[in-house]
Parts: C-alpha cells; structure tokens; sequence
C-alpha cells in the first residue's frame, strides 16, 4: 500500500511537469530565465508585481505623463489644413515639376478651396477647417515635414500606431502602459475609442503584440451613448456586486493556485487582471463616460457631434488616471476623400475642430496641458495635385486627392513641445517633405523621450531579441522640444 496520499492532480501532467519531474528542472528554469526576460527598459519585469498596471517611474524625468492621440483616420490633407502651398494657385491646372510615386495616378497642380490665415503671436498659419483649434495656435508645435513609407492605408497605419508596416507588433499605447502603468487601477490603462466600428486593420491598431495582453487597448464604440452599449457587459443584472466579489476571490485563488504550480506565463497574467479589472470598472466607468455630469456650459463648448462627444469623455478619462486615449474620427467618413475634398473635408473638420479647441482649453483650465501631450495627424497626407479619375476610388470626379506618404503633417501640444513652432516643411508645392524631414520612428522616439524613456534602451525581449517601438531606426527630434 502507498504511503503517499492520494492527489488527483498528479494524474495528467503537462509536458513541463513531466520534465520537472524527471530530474531536468534546472535546464527548463534556465529555458524560462532566457525566453522570459522581459526587457531594460525602465519599467521593471518583476514577476512580484502583482498588478503590471501599478504606476511605475519612467526612465528618467519627462515632461509628459498621460497622452491622447487623435486620430485622422485615412489621411487628412496637408495642404488643406497646416501647411499653406501659395504655389499651388499659380500652377493650378498645370503640370508641376515635381512629382512622386503615388498609390493612384495624379494629374496637374490642384490648389486648396480653403482659405489660410495667420494666428496667435506666433502667427502660424492654418485653414479655415480648424478656425477654431486655430485660436490655440500659440500652444501647437506643427511638423510639416512628416513621413511615412508606401501610400498604402494598411501599413501605414500600422507603422503610425505600431512602429511596423508589416509585422505584428505592439502599438504605441500599449508601450507607454508597460513602461509607465497607469494612475487608475479601475479603468483601463489604455483605451481607444472609434466611433462605428473598427478602422482599417481593426484592434492591431492598438493590440499588444507580444507584450503581456494586459496591456492591450480597450476598444469603446463610442458612436453609443448608453453604458451597456459603449461597454459591453458592463452592467450585472444577475448578481450584487458583493456576490460577484465572493466568486471573483474564488476565481481569483484558483488562478493563482494555477499560476504558482507554473512558469511565468504572461497570457495567464493579462487573464487575472482581466477579471479583476472588469469587476472594478462597474463602480467607476459609469462615472467616466457619462457626460451628462458635465456642466450644460463645458457640453455646449465641446459641440454636440459624436467627436465632440468622445473628446469629452477622453477628458474625463485622462483626469480620472487612464494613460493614454487614443480617439478616432473619420471610422465611418474617413479623410479618405479621392473626390469632393472640399465638401468631404469641411463636414469632417466641422465635426472635430471645435470640440479640439475645447479639449486644448480644458486641460489648460485644469492646469493639465503641460503633463499632457496631445498628438493629431493621420497615417499619411494627400496629394497636391488632382486625382485621375480611376474605377471604384473618384467615381470618374476630379476634384479630390490620391494618399501621399512623402510629406504631410502632424500637429503636438502640451507635454513639453514647444508652442507656436512649425519644424520643417514640405517642397514648394507640399509633395514630400524637403526641409527637416521626420519619419514616423523619428517621432515615436521623441514621444517617448517626452515620456521618460530612452528609445533604444526602453525595450522588451522577445523571440531571442530584444525589441522597441522604433525597431532600428529613429533619431530624437530635439528641436520641437521646449
């Protein structure tokens, strides 16, 4: 008879277990030592933490401590919109001298329909479209010179918000919630808000890649305005909330009775924390994203569009410790526009420019704007001169504009940038940036220098090397920076 008491679970083991078992324990400890290590950057891999969500220092001091990217899906037009081209008047319906590869087939020089003005002491010029964000000119650090690789939409989304045109890889907010953690342990670090639907390329947008899935973005619809509908299962209609705390530490025990018997494993981890969080947001989401606690004066300021709407409550997120919103506008009318740019670009700009201006008063009111980098821009911009008319993109019209990733623009405020400042430009006529030019891994490394973080120092190891945002490339763009 055995001495030994009977344990159910020795019955069925798993290929770990068994090696463990058979004397070979130290080798698959140094097996988890080389494929686990999570990287040098400054926010800690420690397996002890047990909330990877905990605020963490950054690197070094930055100015920024939270971060809210509007998003311009399908590629607002530069030269409607920040970047003034007087040449195109003159060549208007001419050929120009200049040209560069694009997606589509372009024709002759295709002026803007949008007038250009100077604002603030500064005296940065900006359209029409953002008369009113313009009033803010004076706190905007405008990069004309931006650029990206192909004038494709999916890749250069990708390499916007992932640092990788191609490759699964983790997006720019999952980045800053692994190294900085986030304020609020009741909401989510990191959320995005797309109103109608995922964009192109859907949650790779603002996926974790192969950092821990705690870190993915939390996509909200926020095109609803009831709770249950902006947060899915939001509301318990079944159980109290001490009943599902009773069945919470239950499951939480066996999970971590589950994980003790294991290797770190970083999709179980993302798992607890997943319950944990979700039990947490039914006491304060209901108070974050019900704009109707917001004075009748800040709602009437702010519009009354579905932008508006979400640029308040990304606000209210952001004072409530969440670290970092991205907002998206154009999900169902994109910037896209190949004809009809200026009736398409002057509804869309009417939806968001007010309730932009708004968000930039807001933060500055609340004393929020200097630890707060506002990022603005789209993947890439738009052509300078006309598209041809082509099957199924103008419907034969020509009087829009093809993608155009060689040189468009990116707006920043608050978070240490420096105010009323233009870094940059594009040619004479807006093709391709000419003077100071800032690829896309150019300004993800100043983003994170503005954070706290080294770029190539701030990294996580994965598959055998050690990875980061702006892969190989970038250079610190010290010049925008205050």
């Amino acid at each position: 008879m055995s001495h030994h008491p009977f344990n159910p679970e020795h019955l069925a083991l798993t290929r770990r277990q068994f090696l463990n078992r058979c004397g070979m324990g130290m080798g698959t400890l140094g097996l988890a030592t080389l494929l686990g290590s999570m990287g040098s950057g400054s926010a800690s891999a420690d397996a002890n933490f047990t909330n990877p969500l905990s605020p963490k220092p950054p690197q070094f001091s930055g100015r920024a401590k939270r971060v809210i990217h509007i998003f311009l899906n399908g590629g607002a037009s530069h030269v409607d919109t920040f970047d003034p081209k007087p040449a195109l008047d003159k060549w208007h319906g001419k050929e120009i001298p200049v040209h560069f590869a694009t997606e589509r087939k372009t024709g002759a020089a295709y002026r803007s329909p949008f007038k250009f003005e100077r604002y603030g002491q500064s005296g940065l010029e900006i359209s029409e479209l953002f008369q009113h964000t313009a009033q803010h000119a004076d706190d905007l650090c405008v990069i004309r010179s931006m650029k990206a690789d192909v004038p494709n939409h999916e890749p250069s989304l990708l390499l916007m918000n992932c640092g990788e045109a191609r490759l699964p890889r983790p997006s720019m907010g999952s980045w800053v919630t692994y190294g900085l953690g986030t304020e609020n342990q009741n909401l989510p670090g990191f959320i995005a808000m797309c109103p109608g639907g995922y964009p192109i390329q859907e949650s790779q947008n603002w996926q974790s890649g192969f950092l821990p899935g705690t870190y993915q973005g939390t996509y909200i619809n926020t095109e609803h305005t009831r709770l249950e509908k902006l947060i899915e299962n939001i509301t318990n209609h079944y159980t109290s909330l001490p009943e599902q705390r009773a069945q919470l530490d239950l499951l939480q025990a066996l999970n971590a009775r589950h994980r003790a018997a294991r290797a770190a494993d970083g999709q179980l981890d993302a798992r607890i924390q997943s319950f944990e969080l979700a039990y947490r947001m039914q006491m304060e989401a209901a108070d974050a994203f019900d704009i109707l606690r917001e004075p009748v004066s800040v709602r009437e300021r702010y519009g009354d569009s579905v932008q508006a709407r979400q640029l308040l409550i990304a606000r209210r997120l952001l004072e409530r410790g969440v670290r970092f919103v991205q907002v998206w506008h154009g999900s169902g009318q994109p910037w896209d526009n190949h004809d009809d740019i200026e009736t398409n670009h002057r509804n869309l700009a009417g939806q968001c420019d007010r309730a932009i201006a708004a968000l930039l008063t807001d933060l500055k009111d609340r004393g929020m704007l200097d630890d707060t980098l506002v990022i603005c821009g789209g993947e890439f911009g738009r052509t300078p001169t006309v598209e041809l008319p082509t099957p199924g993109a103008n419907a034969g019209k020509q009087n829009g504009r093809d993608h155009n990733n060689h040189g468009f623009t990116t707006w920043l405020a608050g978070g240490g940038v420096k105010g009323g400042y233009v870094h940059g430009s594009t040619d004479e006529f807006g093709f391709a940036a000419a003077e100071k030019p800032v690829h896309v891994h150019d300004l993800h490394a100043t983003l994170l220098h503005l954070l706290g973080f080294d770029h190539e120092t701030f990294t996580f190891r994965s598959a055998g090397r050690d990875f980061r945002l702006t892969d190989v490339h970038g250079q610190l763009v010290r010049e925008i920076i205050a």
